[in-house]
């Protein structure tokens, strides 16, 4: 006698309905979820459907002795399920939809590769905005709103911030809720704080800076240019960043928690990496769209009403900054609107879970059953016996572990890979991101998609996932060693190089004449030493930098230290300004009457090593993000099934607070250490000029070492003490 269940009932996971077959003989069930019966057809499109008043949808337990596998109900005649379960029509409550409005023209849309679709967009924007704008406009938002680094870095920090106090109470209960929902919402709070994260450009007077042509030279007539309130409060512009840093924080929680399981519930198993595969390389794509548009926004001057001399090699430029967050909130505010007319669970999902084989890590008191109870994790009572059965899980520790050291490098090095590339290769802000863009693309998001291919692929279980981790992590490991190799400084008058002017009569010009590891250590004030006899009489102000590029190929901190008396002429092609009479350019192109030029900006970098480091940071970037979804993918198993979306949750808050709130931190420190340069802003230390490139080269391979070996071992803990189901042996 079959068992028919009425309304519409919803299964997380197979132990509940195996319970229910067991169970004894009721009527019905009042556990309210939308589940649709038909697989792979849009709900409403046949005349048997929902939309076409077709009767309630039950689901029938029966006791047939030779039940057809995998059947569904297609319109036909009722099939059963390898379990005796009957899926019958149910009604409108699974379409897609708001509320009572569910037109029958949007179910086409009703089936888990548009729910991708919508979700990738949503990855992408979240990543482009949090990932790649964020980290390319930084030096744009401290020039322009006087702030420090250690205040940029708080509000890059507010999001990670947000993210670890919500995590928990987002997963737990939304892992029990209406999914669709929780993210449809969390897109609308991300993009209300992209807008807000805008909102400070609207609201400050425009952005001017007086460039007369002698600004700059060689005078005898000059006053140091500091006041008690330099900057006119715009520093506290700070706290508006951090809301909306804080707000994209709250709304981007629930896309990678309760989005991953979402996709997971809704498609078979070996699908199920791909479709998460696809949706994590969107995420990893956004920053690198994020790179490439931010870099282009930065060469628009802020005021795009107003016209300027400055060019955006000029240390005074300010690009448009805020034109990304703009366009990003209102993406947000679109696609929201789709995510959050979802059902709760897909036209045949609960075939999928039906079909599903646990690859639970078995505990030892064999406490994980607890978490096979229908009704567990549906109070807040169950929180804490759900966090100790996470806790008691070694497999699903070091995987959270192993995430957290490789969110350390990718977190150090999305933050300052740009700036290492710029320091190295002697590139400027916008063509670092935008050669930090053509890395990501192909490199991240590549690795990302592979990596659920090889999963869905070769069919990889649980330990050989992790294994598979561990090789590309050797693999990356091996690669890192490219550091080694450095290009050298540019020579900078009075920093790495001496003034040739002030050479002993008879001295041959040698950079090695100059060492400057003694600034390596005592480097937070500028010495003396830029001041020199050929500039003496300049009183140049250290508050002034605008280095530039003499023809003797040495780099000056300006063209007052340069010794430059007058503004030449202005290059057409690039805008770029040519000064004259530089007393302490020895050399190169000197013309009759004058002493020497110099050209406005850095000099240029002959080192030749940037194709073979772009192709070994490539296979880093490539191996590291390869093992991302398989990663992800053996987190997912490890776990019972009610627990997935929590424990993707904990999993989000050792990654942040181990790996994402650290990792800047550390790398920046680690770059920090480097400087041979700082900005003295009236009597305080700012921001830095210049690094010493071997100097950060070590250090940044010494903190990758740290780390890499840490995830291997980590990854290695999480094999060997993986104790898998019998049944999935």
């Amino acid at each position: 006698m079959p068992i028919l269940l009425t309304a519409d009932v919803s299964f997380s996971s197979k132990q509940e309905l195996l319970d229910l077959q067991d169970g004894p003989m009721c009527p019905s069930l009042e556990t309210p979820s939308p589940v649709d019966s038909q697989e792979d057809s849009p709900v409403g499109s046949g005349p048997g459907s929902a939309a076409g008043n077709s009767p309630a949808r039950h689901i029938i337990l029966t006791q047939a002795a030779n039940p057809l596998p995998g059947q569904l109900y297609t319109g036909q005649a009722p099939a059963e399920t390898p379990l005796g379960l009957t899926f019958i029509p149910t009604h409108s409550e699974g379409l897609c939809g708001w509320g009572a409005l569910t037109p029958r023209v949007i179910q086409t849309f009703n089936t888990p590769r548009w729910v991708l679709f919508f979700l990738c967009v949503a990855s992408f924007l979240q990543g482009m905005i949090i990932n790649g704008f964020i980290n390319t406009v930084v030096t744009s938002i401290e020039r322009r709103f006087d702030l420090r680094s250690y205040q940029t870095g708080l509000i890059a920090s507010s999001y990670d911030i947000a993210a670890c106090v919500c995590l928990a109470f987002v997963s737990y209960f939304g892992g029990t809720g209406h999914k669709p929902r929780w993210l449809g919402w969390g897109v609308l709070v991300m993009a209300l704080g992209s807008l807000v994260f805008a909102l400070p450009h609207f609201t400050t007077p425009p952005y001017q800076v007086s460039m007369p042509e002698q600004t700059g030279v060689c005078t005898g007539n000059r006053t140091r240019r500091c006041h008690d309130n330099e900057g006119g409060g715009l520093s506290s512009y700070r706290f508006v960043f951090m809301l909306g840093q804080f707000l994209h924080g709250v709304g981007a929680t629930p896309l990678y928690t309760l989005g991953v399981t979402y996709l997971d519930e809704n498609v078979k198993s070996s699908y199920a990496p791909v479709y998460i595969g696809i949706f994590y390389t969107a995420a990893i794509v956004g920053p690198a769209a994020g790179y490439l548009l931010g870099g282009y926004f930065l060469n628009i001057y802020t005021e795009i009403h107003m016209t300027t001399e400055l060019t955006p090699e000029n240390p005074l430029w300010v690009g448009a900054w805020w034109i990304g967050f703009l366009a990003g909130g209102a993406a947000g505010l679109v696609v929201a609107l789709p995510i959050l007319g979802y059902p709760r669970q897909l036209p045949g999902s609960q075939k999928y879970v039906a079909m599903r084989v646990s690859e639970t890590h078995q505990l030892k008191d064999g406490s994980q059953a607890s978490a096979s109870d229908p009704q567990f994790g549906k109070s807040v009572k169950d929180m804490p016996r759900s966090v100790l059965l996470l806790l008691k899980n070694p497999p699903f520790l070091f995987l959270c572990l192993a995430g957290a050291t490789e969110a350390t490098l990718i977190a150090g090095m999305s933050t300052f890979g740009p700036k290492f590339l710029e320091s190295q290769f002697s590139l400027s802000a916008s063509e670092a991101a935008t050669w930090f863009g053509y890395m990501v693309v192909p490199a991240g998001g590549g690795g990302t998609f592979l990596g659920g291919y090889i999963v869905k692929k070769l069919n990889l279980r649980c330990r050989d996932i992790i294994r598979f981790c561990m090789v590309c992590a050797v693999v990356s490991l091996l690669a890192i060693f490219i550091f080694l190799i450095h290009c050298p400084n540019v020579p900078m008058a009075g920093v790495t190089s001496p003034y040739r002017s002030n050479l002993p009569p008879g001295h041959q010009y040698n950079e090695q004449y100059y060492e400057p590891a003694h600034n390596l250590h005592n480097s937070s004030w500028l010495g003396d030493n830029l001041m020199v006899g050929c500039n003496a009489d300049c009183h140049c102000l250290r508050e002034l930098y605008n280095p530039v590029c003499g023809s003797d190929g040495v780099m000056y901190y300006s063209p007052c230290h340069a010794g430059c008396s007058t503004v030449n002429h202005t290059e057409v092609s690039t805008g770029r300004q040519v000064y004259s009479g530089c007393s302490c350019v020895v050399g190169g192109n000197v013309t009759s009457g004058q002493e020497g030029l110099a050209l406005d900006g850095k000099c240029t970098s002959s080192c030749s090593h940037m194709p073979a480091f772009l192709t070994f940071l490539f296979i880093i970037i490539f191996f590291t993000f390869l093992c991302s979804i398989p990663a992800l993918t053996a987190t997912l198993r490890c776990v019972p099934d009610s627990q997935r979306s929590f424990g993707l949750g904990i999993q989000w808050i050792v990654v942040r607070s181990l790996g994402g709130i650290p990792g800047p931190i550390a790398f920046g420190s680690v770059i920090d250490i480097s400087c041979l340069l700082w900005q003295d802003q009236c009597g305080e230390q700012g921001s830095c000029y210049l690094y010493q490139n071997s100097a950060m080269s070590r250090f940044t391979l010494i903190a990758g070492i740290i780390y890499k070996v840490l995830g291997m071992m980590f990854f290695l803990l999480a094999s060997v003490l993986y104790k898998p189901p019998p049944e999935s042996l």
